[in-house]
């Protein structure tokens, strides 16, 4: 399916040179080739071709069991392919060195268990692990980026208290802070907003978008709510039966017969006359 030729939302980037409508260019700054994965010899995910670029944020959307954290386990190196390839800054995953690619590529899972005995502050400065060196040194970048993070998650007055005394939503915060922290070129979220209310979702994605902009991340995130994918996202990716369903811009991907398609249901596709904004009722 086409994509768009106008660029990241928000005023980011122009789409790098070397892209082409349909495949995968090497200017990706994650790819995947022909992509098949699962567990126990058993596939979840098959064939799937899919790029990420600087300066955009794709969002992944399916229904249950689809394979969408699957997907991010795969791009991310924590899971083994059983056929295909995947691109870090045009260098196959599997070359890479476990502290290779955590330089490069920052994860935040759907579930992480965050070190209880810590404050948000040593929490957060974790993040800075794949750069240091053995001995754990903390450097004036470091401290700057530490409080960056802090900062950008609306952390700085938790920044002292026990992680074990937050709530489930500043955990959450307190986890992708720990991401943005990493400084990578790349960051794969599973469900970011899960465990938020719908301000703090908001919240999150505005962040999640400034950090893309200021720094020309590559972000692909898996994301449960249709509104908020439309909202933020520059471009989608749907997953069915293990395989892309469709992928492009919100226009072409996210249309009522190829959601209902993906999602086993009818979705009415509107769009606020006040705002502008589409949104996504279940529902003939």
């Amino acid at each position: 399916m086409p994509l768009r030729d106008n660029g990241p939302k928000n005023g980011g980037p122009a789409w790098p040179r070397g892209r082409y409508r349909g495949g995968v260019s090497d200017a990706a700054a994650l790819a995947a080739r022909d992509l098949s994965a699962g567990y126990d010899g058993r596939i979840v995910l098959a064939g799937i071709d899919l790029e990420l670029h600087a300066g955009e944020l794709v969002a992944v959307l399916g229904a249950n069991g689809t394979g969408k954290s699957t997907l991010l386990r795969a791009l991310a190196g924590t899971l083994g392919l059983l056929a295909g390839t995947v691109l870090v800054q045009g260098q196959p995953l599997g070359g890479l060195s476990r502290r290779e690619v955590a330089q490069r590529v920052g994860v935040v899972p759907q579930e992480s268990e965050v070190a209880f005995g810590f404050t948000v502050r040593e929490v957060v400065a974790m993040g800075r692990a794949p750069h240091q060196s053995g001995l754990m040194l903390t450097a004036p970048r470091d401290e700057a980026l530490i409080a960056k993070a802090l900062d950008a998650c609306d952390l700085g007055e938790l920044a002292e208290r026990r992680v074990s005394d937050l709530s489930g939503g500043e955990r959450r915060r307190v986890t992708i802070a720990r991401a943005l922290a990493q400084d990578t070129a790349i960051l794969l979220l599973d469900e970011p907003a899960a465990f938020l209310d719908v301000r703090h979702a908001l919240t999150l994605f505005e962040i999640v978008r400034r950090e893309i902009s200021e720094r020309n991340l590559a972000c692909l995130a898996v994301v449960h709510d249709l509104s908020q994918a439309a909202r933020f996202a520059d471009r989608v990716v749907l997953l069915a039966d293990g395989k892309i369903a469709a992928q492009g811009s919100i226009e072409e991907a996210m249309t009522a017969n190829v959601l209902q398609r993906v999602f086993g249901v009818p979705v009415r596709v509107g769009r606020d006359e006040s705002t502008g904004l589409q949104y996504f009722l279940p529902g003939a």
